[in-house]
């Protein structure tokens, strides 16, 4: 046990420097994404016991990023990439103190603070994504992406579960506020710290300083309607845990409880496919989690209750990281093919893909806000879910139509070393 321990040790120390880094980077940023993603819609469900604040918080977010991607392109021309990610970690630290300092959760106050989550989240991914792509090649992304959602799991175990403790130990709505306050004071410190790993990179700006184009390769536009099938369930996806756990299970220590079931079992796996899975498996794991997303969706649905909604968050723990470790290798390859077609940088396709993304979010999450007020609170957490599910199950067909279109239109493994070797000289040059 001990050697093979040593062994993936020795096999991370023989990435690269920046590589380390990034990863080391959001393993620390990782310990405040559970409070965002889950206390945050808590705190709104505790305060206003309103769903739909939730979703349009959710919106609000979703709004703020591709504004935010589209700015951040502007802000590389005059600022290092290390600065505008480490600056996307701390606002989230911002977006929370915005929402703890509501005296009442109004529309207004809500899409306040889910605008600045939006602009934490728009640096954070906009930067992120691009230092991913430029410090990886098709080889070595199944296990950077397994690792980084290895290490995300693992985190999801503890943060939830400790955070819902903390909280839940507290009597009294004035001392679960302070509880809440104490939690966004612990965000801010962590994304200081993560900030700090994050200079020690050497990261590179992106040379070429265009980024917006309107006409793009035929395989682009394939991508771009996976990207929305992925968006569609990001919609509400997020906080859809927590509004369930809250109406049917009904406090946050159950919350982080039933988020940590299964959760080291699912890092095992997931490590695991990343180390040793080729690019040619991908469809294979997307299916899977596409196929398990689906199943705990249906079942919720149909049982709507602390079982269904245990089995849900069962499956969702091992289904959400399967479709992201497919989804974003196969997401930047395509970015590799396709900008050395079109002779285009890459933060170009990173911008892009975020039209993608969004029109997919809208879609989630208008289907949700449909159905609550059309029909009902609890029609739309029962069934919207496995709606959005069912429809995401055409990403498979997708998908292998990018696979295949790619793999036919690639340009050789010889070529796009040369071209990374002439960008690399050119970014050094700058």
């Amino acid at each position: 046990m001990l050697k093979k321990l040593t062994s993936e040790v020795n096999h991370f120390k023989s990435q690269s420097h920046n590589f380390r880094i990034l990863v080391l980077t959001n393993m620390v940023y990782a310990l405040v994404q559970p409070v965002i993603d889950i206390f945050v819609a808590a705190y709104i469900m505790r305060n206003s016991d309103d769903t739909s604040k939730v979703v349009i918080y959710q919106l609000a977010i979703y709004t703020g990023i591709p504004l935010t991607f589209l700015l951040n392109g502007f802000l590389l021309k005059y600022f290092n990439i290390r600065k505008l990610y480490s600056t996307g970690m701390m606002l989230s630290g911002v977006s929370m103190v915005i929402m703890m300092s509501l005296k009442t959760l109004d529309l207004t106050g809500i899409a306040i603070a889910g605008i600045t989550m939006g602009l934490s989240f728009g640096l954070y991914w906009a930067n992120r994504d691009y230092l991913a792509i430029s410090i990886t090649n098709d080889e070595n992304r199944n296990y950077y992406y397994g690792l980084e959602t290895f290490i995300y799991t693992i985190i999801a175990i503890a943060v939830p579960a400790t955070i819902g403790w903390f909280i839940q130990s507290k009597t009294g709505a004035e001392d679960k506020h302070g509880a809440y306050l104490v939690i966004t004071g612990i965000v801010f410190l962590i994304t200081m710290v993560a900030s700090i790993v994050c200079f020690r990179g050497k990261f590179e700006n992106p040379v070429q300083k265009k980024y917006i184009f309107f006409k793009f390769h035929p395989l682009w536009y394939k991508l771009l309607s996976l990207a929305m099938f992925k968006g569609l369930a990001q919609g509400f996806l997020v906080t859809a845990p927590a509004m369930l756990i809250f109406k049917i299970l009904g406090e946050e220590g159950a919350l982080g409880n039933a988020q940590s079931i299964g959760a080291i079992l699912a890092a095992i796996i997931i490590y695991f496919i990343g180390r040793f899975s080729k690019p040619s498996d991908r469809i294979k794991t997307f299916s899977a989690g596409l196929i398990l997303f689906a199943l705990g969706a249906c079942l919720n649905g149909l049982l709507f209750d602390e079982t269904g909604v245990i089995i849900f968050l069962l499956l969702l723990l091992i289904a959400k990281p399967l479709m992201d470790l497919a989804y974003y290798p196969i997401q930047l390859r395509v970015i590799d093919i396709v900008s050395r077609i079109e002779r285009r940088g890459e933060f170009t396709y990173i911008l892009n893909h975020e039209s993608g993304l969004y029109l997919g979010r809208l879609l989630g999450a208008g289907t949700f806000l449909v159905l609550y007020f059309v029909v009902s609170e609890d029609f739309a957490l029962r069934y919207a879910i496995g709606i959005i599910a069912l429809l995401q199950l055409c990403s498979i067909f997708i998908s292998k139509k990018i696979i295949a279109q790619g793999n036919s239109i690639a340009p050789e493994k010889e070529d796009i070393e040369d071209t990374k070797v002439l960008e690399e000289t050119a970014a050094n040059l700058v």
